[in-house]
């Protein structure tokens, strides 16, 4: 069986484009039958996900990050789904792999995205997810041309994205810390709706180790409007919390909220 072709290029939500995949031009090894984590989820093999997706077709790709790809499948029983493609040969693109299928294999919420189930086929690693339809957070703040999301839709969002995770610190045991929220790990639904993703960060704590696993390890940043942002940016301390809580103060003492507002939102 021949090896199978390299991932397509992406297209970013700011039109850029370029390739994850680095270094010896074929990362993979022969594929080998499928096996199993022992979780209870399905187990595809790469075969299948692949007609799913149409070949991992570029019609199909949904997005991208330093993981690997995500294309949008169809299931044999008319299902749709994401399927996600860690990039192949990355220690840590494993431990991300085999902590998101563990983690996200215990949650069951409204607001957090269902995982269906994965793939081990050689040196592949794909997790598949429900379809969310709506694209990202990310998408509708910040996507060329798109439309000033409003306040009311942003509410709900913000809502919903606590909901699912005060059900992770609250009610798993033992409790899950994401440390990767960000606007482009927040699908939505048509309804705005929101499902968090991305679980690859995330770690199981307990109440004495919280001031070890709860330090955020991805991008700084919430839903302000304001792209995700960290020390490098010229108006910000370290992260948009430390910009806003003293805004926010001042703002609840006169009562003008116009500089931590969105300004898209004014009028």
């Amino acid at each position: 069986m021949p090896p199978p072709p390299p991932p397509p290029p992406f297209m970013s939500s700011s039109g850029g484009s370029g390739s994850i995949y680095s270094g010896s031009e074929n990362p993979y090894a022969p594929p080998s039958p499928g096996i199993a984590l022992g979780f209870s989820k399905s187990t595809f093999s790469y075969d299948e996900l692949a007609r799913a997706t149409d070949g991992f077709s570029n019609a199909n790709l949904l997005g991208q990050g330093g993981f690997g790809y995500v294309h949008k499948g169809v299931l044999p029983n008319g299902k749709e789904v994401a399927v996600k493609q860690l990039k192949a040969g990355s220690g840590q693109g494993e431990r991300e792999f085999q902590a998101e299928v563990e983690i996200i294999s215990r949650v069951h919420h409204k607001h957090l995205v269902s995982l269906v189930g994965y793939c081990i086929t050689g040196s592949h690693r794909l997790l598949v997810y429900e379809f969310v339809p709506n694209n990202t957070l990310e998408f509708h703040l910040h996507g060329k041309g798109r439309p000033t999301m409003d306040w009311p839709a942003r509410l709900k969002i913000a809502l919903g994205s606590a909901k699912g995770l005060a059900y992770l610190h609250e009610d798993c045991h033992p409790k899950i810390i994401h440390r990767d929220i960000k606007a482009s790990n927040i699908l939505l639904d048509f309804k705005f709706e929101a499902k968090v993703a991305d679980f690859g960060l995330a770690k199981m704590s307990s109440d004495v180790n919280t001031h070890i696993s709860t330090r955020v390890m991805g991008t700084f940043g919430y839903i302000t409007g304001r792209r995700p942002v960290d020390s490098t940016q010229s108006y910000m301390e370290d992260s948009l919390v430390d910009w806003a809580r003293p805004l926010l103060t001042r703002a609840l003492e006169d009562g003008n909220f116009d500089t931590l507002i969105d300004q898209k939102l004014l009028k």
